[in-house]
């Protein structure tokens, strides 16, 4: 394993993003959610999957030169709102297929907007690409004093309960909640899989196996290697019938309401399918009840004696608050066969490479 300093990736990633043919303004949003996942520890969303968005920008080019539609990743495309009609408190946002995050992010201002003015506010993003990293949107609306929910399909990568075969998306739900002071947000950001599949690519480039439950192969027999899974493999469901029931409800509501279908139907229009909400608490409850019974919450949480004398119950969000301070101070650890993709690709862009030399 390698460590690179997180600075360093910072810049980097600009800079292959710019050379990619995002905007400056646009470069940051996306930087920020790549190199921000592998700060929280979630390197199955980082900068992992940059190669990755290079092809889907290549390949639109491409396809958009022969005047074909549909799903494409267009750097340069900016999102924009569709106020829907006689609803104040919801609105549409148009991806165009452009970058996921910026969009996410435009539609986490108009639901906090709404919120505070109406006491929720919810918005559907269609034509939309990858957002990355459902938490960050939470947590963006938690700190803005509400409650957030994101409910989030993706293309088919997971077996119903029950049967084989490809049906589902890893189909993510995160939920955030406002805590009082400077204390972070506690929240939610999961997969209704077994796994995200960004997860498995980790463990492929690592070269490590992956435990027995989270995947079968073509065949539909249990398997612990992640190539497997890119071989026509399946992610099994969380929690089996409940995680599928989860993953269902995800198409229904994120598929439905975005415009871009259930993964699993022909009319599906790839990339992802996005609802985010915003809640405002005193709309129901007096804000400082309401804070300090969310402090009161955490405090007994915390106090639950350990199962190990050298641990502790950690709140949902404190992994990923732990991690980018140890990030942050020691670099964040990559495989050698990550790192040796992201040269790759700076190279074909003439984008300086020594950013990348380890810490």
């Amino acid at each position: 394993m390698l460590h690179i300093a997180a600075d360093n990736l910072d810049k980097f990633v600009l800079r292959v993003l710019i050379a990619l043919g995002t905007p400056d303004d646009l470069a940051v949003i996306v930087k920020d959610s790549l190199v921000g996942a592998n700060l929280a520890g979630h390197d199955s969303h980082g900068v992992i999957r940059l190669p990755m968005y290079a092809d889907a920008i290549h390949a639109s080019v491409t396809k958009r030169s022969t005047g074909a539609r549909g799903e494409a990743l267009l750097p340069a495309t900016r999102a924009i709102v569709i106020p829907a009609q006689a609803m104040l408190a919801t609105v549409i946002v148009d991806c165009g297929w452009g970058w996921g995050p910026p969009a996410a992010h435009v539609a986490c201002d108009q639901v906090i907007a709404r919120a505070h003015q109406y006491g929720i506010g919810v918005t559907a993003v269609q034509h939309c690409n990858h957002i990355m990293r459902v938490g960050q949107y939470v947590e963006h609306i938690a700190n803005a004093g509400l409650i957030g929910i994101v409910f989030c399909n993706s293309g088919p990568g997971v077996t119903p309960f029950g049967g084989t075969g490809r049906v589902l998306g890893t189909n993510p739900i995160a939920i955030g909640v406002p805590r009082a002071g400077s204390a972070p947000p506690v929240f939610l950001d999961g997969s209704t899989s077994t796994v995200a599949e960004g997860k498995l690519r980790v463990a492929l480039d690592k070269g490590i196996s992956v435990p027995l439950g989270w995947i079968i192969d073509q065949q539909g027999r249990p398997t612990t290697q992640p190539a497997d899974f890119y071989s026509g493999g399946s992610i099994l469901p969380l929690g089996g019938y409940k995680g599928y029931a989860f993953g269902v409800m995800v198409e229904l509501i994120a598929g439905m309401l975005s415009g871009a279908s259930a993964a699993f139907l022909p009319d599906y229009a790839g990339g992802n399918g996005v609802v985010i909400l915003a809640l405002r608490p005193d709309a129901f409850i007096p804000m400082p009840t309401y804070l300090a019974n969310v402090e009161r919450a955490c405090h007994a949480l915390k106090s639950v004696p350990p199962e190990h004398p050298q641990g502790e119950v950690l709140l949902p969000g404190e992994p990923e608050q732990r991690s980018r301070a140890e990030r942050t101070a020691h670099g964040i650890p990559m495989a050698e066969a990550t790192v040796q993709s992201l040269i790759t690709l700076a190279r074909s862009l003439s984008v300086d490479t020594t950013m990348l030399n380890p810490t």
